[in-house]
């Protein structure tokens, strides 16, 4: 055997220049919330590769891999976009993580109350989102609430959670009374207390999410931060966007 025989050969990794200039950077959401890309596997050329069952960039031009890309995704021809990867670090209130992780196509790691202290930073929400309870939709708000003075509620709210991590506070304390367990003690903290993850999911699973999590019915909390993803969706894979 010759030593070009023995030399693996070197693959070019693929790389996106517009999500490459973001990876890392926090894109602010809610109050104390962010979404950043940390790492990504693949672009668009990768989902017609696969398509095909070719090698290297293909021997098809540019218009044709964007005809292929929309009837892929016109036929539900999913398997071709689950090549491409994406893992992202979210920031985001409890109650907003308990909906997103409802979407169990993903591979999870999430910050531990159990090992850490939680920061006293929690949810409260903006002014033109406090609402009562909507009469004709048991899950969401009603549209018309005039005569609601949300700044009572805010401040009702506010005080609420801060007398939450004040109780935490002083169970966790290790020089205090109680130096109750980590894992106890974080049973006392709001749903609006925010945690964080690390989220990996593939490209087909993703526009899933975003089909439900974007849509306009969706509660505005998480699709806020799918509006985000949306616009990182574009930088990665723009004809796939398109088309989606």
């Amino acid at each position: 055997m010759d030593t070009e025989d023995k030399t693996a050969r070197h693959l070019e990794r693929p790389t996106v220049p517009a999500l490459d200039a973001i990876l890392g950077d926090e894109s602010p959401i809610l109050d104390h919330g962010f979404i950043r890309v940390i790492d990504y596997m693949g672009d668009q050329a990768a989902i017609t590769q696969a398509a095909r069952v070719s090698y290297g960039k293909g021997t098809k031009t540019v218009q044709e891999d964007r005809g292929l890309l929309r009837y892929l995704l016109r036929h539900h021809h999913t398997t071709p976009f689950e090549m491409c990867e994406i893992k992202l670090h979210v920031k985001l209130p409890i109650f907003v993580a308990r909906q997103w992780i409802r979407h169990r196509t993903a591979n999870v790691n999430e910050y531990s109350a159990r090992y850490s202290i939680m920061l006293r930073e929690f949810h409260v929400p903006d002014v033109g989102d406090v609402a009562r309870q909507s009469t004709a939709n048991k899950q969401g708000r009603a549209d018309d609430c005039d005569d609601l003075n949300p700044a009572e509620i805010r401040e009702i709210m506010r005080s609420a959670m801060n007398q939450s991590f004040d109780d935490y506070e002083a169970l966790v304390d290790e020089e205090g009374e109680y130096k109750l367990a980590r894992e106890t003690a974080r049973e006392v903290l709001p749903m609006s207390t925010y945690t964080e993850w690390y989220w990996k999911v593939d490209l087909h699973n993703l526009m899933h999410f975003l089909r439900l999590r974007a849509d306009p019915h969706a509660q505005k909390e998480i699709r806020v931060y799918a509006e985000r993803i949306c616009e990182i969706l574009k930088l990665w894979v723009p004809d796939v966007f398109d088309a989606f």
